[in-house]
C-alpha cells in the first residue's frame, strides 16, 4: 500500500487560495485513483475530487467544482489540490487517499492519509 502525507494547509482569509499536496510512497501510477476528501467538525467527512491516474480524469464535488482544481505529477508522485475563492464552510481538515476508482465515496480508497488542517477565516 501506498503511505501518503498531505502537506499545504494553514490559514487562508475568503477569497483566497491554498495549494495541498499529497506526497505518495511510491508511484501513483501503481493505483487507479487518488481521492481528496475533507471533514469537518461534527459532519461527515465528505469527497472533495478525485483524479484517475492513468489519463489524468478529474471528477469534483458541486460545492467545488469551478473553484478547485486537481493535477497530479508522476514524478514526483504527488497530487495536487489547488483551492482558490475559498469560503468559510471550506474549512476542514483535507485527508488524500489512494485507490479506486476515481469516486468521490470513501469506500473505495484503501490508503489515507493523515489530514492536514484548512483554516477560512477574515
Amino acid at each position: 500500500q501506498l503511505q501518503l502525507a498531505e502537506s499545504g494547509g494553514g490559514l487562508a482569509q475568503p477569497g483566497g487560495s491554498l495549494r495541498l499536496s499529497c506526497a505518495a510512497s511510491g508511484s501513483i501510477l501503481d493505483v487507479v485513483a487518488i481521492g481528496w476528501f475533507r471533514q469537518a467538525p461534527g459532519k461527515e467527512r465528505e469527497g472533495v475530487s478525485c483524479i484517475s491516474t492513468s489519463d489524468g480524469t478529474t471528477n469534483y464535488a458541486g460545492s467545488v467544482k469551478g473553484r478547485f482544481t486537481t493535477s497530479m505529477d508522476n514524478v514526483k508522485n504527488t497530487v495536487y489540490l489547488q483551492m482558490n475563492s475559498l469560503k468559510f464552510e471550506d474549512a476542514a481538515v483535507y485527508y488524500c487517499a489512494a485507490g479506486g476508482p476515481c469516486e468521490l465515496q470513501p469506500g473505495g480508497y484503501d490508503s489515507w492519509g493523515q489530514g492536514t488542517q484548512v483554516t477560512v477565516s477574515s
